[in-house]
């Protein structure tokens, strides 16, 4: 069974902006965004995955956003890892101590790679497993650096581990998550729009199968969703993202992630795998 580890939406705001989802600062509903952090969780563990929990902080509204803090994984010979994230965000680095200790309380070794000023690097919005977890996909240019990227492929090529590096294009697509998803070991649904040239020609060498989304269909958060055990967790379905998922033989499954898309996030954001 795959861990799941999430952070309840106690302190969950939208308090300022840090992408551009959040410009306008529409109010938070406390209740809803409750019940769709629970309705979330509940659909990871019908797809089979095991629920873990991380106290959420006073003062640190975003930390609700459990996959950022971090990234996990599991090295070729089985040792388990955390790296930790340099946040961009002065608030949101606020949040890494507290992940850090989590991990560790769990058995994780922690890879320091005592990154500099002006380096960053964005956990799992940034870093994605394939869903085989033979390489990582690892996207940079507005939230993790280029350079913070590069260490991090260095870091990880030392264990075995084989990095595949894309840079975005588009601020709208912030995040690597908000604009690529693994369906399957061989497959990857992307808004070709959000990566430059160089970058949509590495995926296309890497991945067997590429199934696009429109614009429009991006900025739905439909590249935020999850692969989970034949599942796919998602926030809505539209016309590519349902081809998709017919020709990989992947079952849709729908959460509601209204409140936590007003500060740009959707299922994917709420999550850190426990590999």
């Amino acid at each position: 069974m795959r861990n799941v580890l999430f952070c309840p939406p106690t302190y969950f705001d939208v308090i300022d902006v840090k992408n551009p989802f959040m410009q306008g600062k529409a109010p938070v509903y406390k209740e809803l965004a409750q019940r769709q952090w629970e309705a979330a969780r509940q659909a990871f563990a019908a797809a089979g995955c095991g629920l873990k929990t991380i106290e959420a902080v006073p003062g640190l509204e975003d930390m609700v956003f459990a996959a950022n803090q971090v990234f996990a994984g599991v090295t070729p010979v089985g040792e388990k890892f955390v790296v930790p994230s340099n946040m961009r965000h002065p608030s949101r680095g606020r949040e890494v101590p507290h992940f850090i200790k989590y991990f560790e309380a769990a058995g994780y070794r922690v890879i320091n790679l005592n990154l500099t000023k002006g380096e960053f690097l964005e956990g799992g919005g940034d870093l994605l497993w394939s869903i085989d977890e033979k390489l990582i996909w690892a996207g940079y240019g507005f939230r993790s650096s280029e350079s913070g990227v590069q260490q991090f492929a260095s870091a990880m090529r030392l264990l075995g581990i084989e990095v595949v590096t894309l840079e975005l294009c588009d601020p709208r697509f912030y995040h690597l998550d908000t604009c690529l998803a693994p369906l399957t070991p061989q497959a990857v649904l992307i808004y070709p729009g959000a990566f430059t040239e160089a970058a949509l020609a590495l995926i296309r060498k890497h991945a067997a199968y590429v199934y696009e989304v429109t614009e429009e269909e991006a900025l739905g958060f439909v590249c935020n969703g999850v692969s989970a055990n034949g599942q796919f967790i998602t926030s809505r379905m539209t016309p590519n993202l349902e081809r998709a998922l017919q020709a990989e033989k992947i079952n849709p499954v729908l959460v509601d992630t209204s409140e936590f898309e007003k500060s740009g996030g959707s299922v994917c954001c709420l999550k850190q795998f426990m590999p």
